[in-house]
């Protein structure tokens, strides 16, 4: 699978209040409305300029904090193509690989605001467009990566009935 976007730059310590912030705990069972305000907290611009297919490009511990799983799953519905990061916290990690969001661990030290990034999930490898660097990360194991290609777990046990490859 390949993922093609540009790069949105967060920091470390990127909570899962600031991916779905606490004011707007009313929208929890309006999803797509809850997404026109992903990662507000972070960036006030991203909801409303980031593009479908762009990726969330963080440093450590991304996604601390509760386990809601509303927080991938809003960063999916926003068009987000994946989630890069230095580290991710455990829960918010599996959970995104629950709801079909890629999340891949990664040194994102060298990848600047606005850089074109193309992302083989296969092969390990992010290409900086821009730049002409190529980054490598741990390939996903072959479950998740049909997990993701499946759109998650759900839809994955829909297709397979269980966990076969």
């Amino acid at each position: 699978m390949i993922l093609k976007g540009r790069a949105w730059i967060f920091g470390d310590g990127i909570s899962t209040d600031h991916i779905a912030p606490g004011r707007y705990f009313h929208l929890r069972t309006n999803l797509p409305e809850l997404a026109k305000h992903v990662l507000e907290d972070a960036n006030a611009d991203f909801a409303s300029e980031m593009q479908p297919g762009d990726f969330v490009v963080a440093g450590r511990n991304f996604g601390l904090g509760s386990s809601r799983e509303h927080a991938p799953r809003i960063i999916k519905l926003a068009g987000v193509s994946a989630v890069l990061a230095q580290s991710f916290a455990r829960i918010f990690f599996r959970n995104s690989i629950n709801v079909g969001l890629p999340v891949l661990e990664l040194d994102t030290s060298s990848i600047s605001q606005g850089d074109e990034l193309e992302v083989d999930l296969e092969a390990g490898a992010v290409r900086n467009l821009t730049s002409g660097e190529t980054l490598s990360f741990a390939p996903l194991p072959a479950v998740m990566v049909k997990i993701l290609d499946d759109g998650g777990l759900v839809e994955h046990f829909r297709k397979h009935g269980d966990f076969n490859l």
